[in-house]
């Protein structure tokens, strides 16, 4: 399915009734639509201190997410659209804003995966390798979605057997839940009736200056990580893990972004035009996860907004909206320029498919897949 097959319809809204907006100024009529068959709506989550989350289950995506600066001021951190049908129109404002991804989550080179030694070709939408799942990945699709109460959410995809090439039937869920704390923790699980690879995210864009206007790079950014997956001019990582030390890619200290994505010197930057790569967490050993611990974070010297990151996943894609500043108006009328914002994706590595030694995607017929992802805010 490409943009063309996507068929929306609106609901029919009385223009003199008074609109209840979002803590974010979102209208949560603007976002009831069916598409391909299925209701699409706004959904809205908060605790008690006045953290307010929304999501719509087109694409299980998260719209907005509010939270205090160092005054106490509500600040929405995160990039996206205030309507139902920019979201769906993947020719005139396609974008990845907050969607829950899958099947598989990144980069697979050349669409092609080996299961149970059988090839199946995936699509090439990018650079001549399958992103996101393909042209329709579950981004594009509508979630069963179940409010469970004021602060979670249940989104549900059944995947069927083939779907953008993909084999298995594959059920999956997306819980996110707003905590006491000021954390949206994700939850996705999966299983499958027939071997097949899963590798779910979340790929927010956060921008916590409050500030989508301009630049985001002046934000300072942790990675816990020694080593990271080099990438080719495609994208595509190469199957190397090198070291991040004497290299731009080292956050192991906190740092202002700006200071090293500039260095073009740097083969890596200059590919990416950016970052757009996959780091190795130290948080992964033994083939397991500790999503008690710090893998990455994000703070904005201007508002005190600190964002921590914990997941059990071996790797995070980290990228730096280097493909925004298209010209497109997006929430509130914002023209979101080029590096405004940064995306922290948990994920198995890229490639992982064909690559044996990595952490290992794939998914057999009675396993349960389980990756969780959580998004700590704070104020220092």
């Amino acid at each position: 399915m490409v943009a063309a097959a996507i068929v929306v319809a609106f609901s029919a809204c009385d223009k003199n009734s008074e609109r209840l907006l979002t803590q974010s100024q979102l209208d949560p009529a603007m976002f009831d639509s069916v598409i391909n068959g299925k209701p699409t709506k706004l959904y809205t989550l908060k605790n008690s201190k006045g953290m307010e989350v929304c999501i719509t289950n087109f694409g299980g995506r998260v719209v907005s997410v509010i939270v205090p600066d160092r005054n106490g001021k509500m600040t929405d951190v995160v990039l996206g659209y205030d309507n139902i049908a920019q979201y769906a129109d993947t020719v005139n404002s396609p974008s990845d804003y907050g969607s829950s991804v899958g099947r598989y989550a990144n980069r697979i080179k050349d669409g092609k995966i080996t299961v149970e030694g059988k090839e199946y070709q995936l699509p090439k939408n990018n650079f001549g390798h399958c992103l996101h799942g393909g042209f329709s990945g579950w981004m594009y699709q509508v979630y069963d979605a179940e409010q469970l109460n004021d602060s979670t959410l249940k989104l549900t995809i059944v995947s069927p057997d083939g779907d953008n090439g993909f084999p298995g039937a594959v059920t999956a869920t997306t819980t996110y839940t707003v905590t006491g704390d000021n954390t949206l923790d994700i939850v996705m699980e999966a299983t499958t009736d027939k071997e097949t690879v899963v590798n779910m995210t979340n790929h927010s864009y956060f921008n916590l200056n409050g500030d989508p206007a301009n630049s985001g790079m002046d934000m300072e950014m942790y990675i816990n990580a020694d080593n990271f997956t080099p990438s080719d001019e495609t994208y595509m990582t190469t199957g190397e893990i090198k070291s991040v030390e004497g290299t731009p890619m080292d956050f192991r200290k906190a740092h202002v972004i700006a200071e090293t994505i500039i260095d073009t010197t740097f083969a890596q930057i200059r590919n990416a035009n950016g970052y757009d790569h996959n780091w190795c967490l130290n948080t992964y050993k033994d083939g397991k996860g500790d999503d008690t611990q710090v893998c990455a974070s994000l703070y904005s010297p201007k508002t005190g907004i600190f964002l921590e990151m914990f997941t059990n996943e071996p790797g995070v894609q980290v990228y730096t909206g280097n493909f925004q500043g298209t010209g497109v108006v997006c929430k509130h009328g914002i023209k979101y320029p080029k590096q405004v914002a940064v995306c922290l994706e948990s994920q198995k590595y890229p490639d992982s498919p064909t690559q044996k030694d990595w952490p290992s995607p794939y998914l057999k017929p009675g396993e349960k897949y389980y990756s969780h992802l959580a998004y700590r805010f704070s104020v220092k």
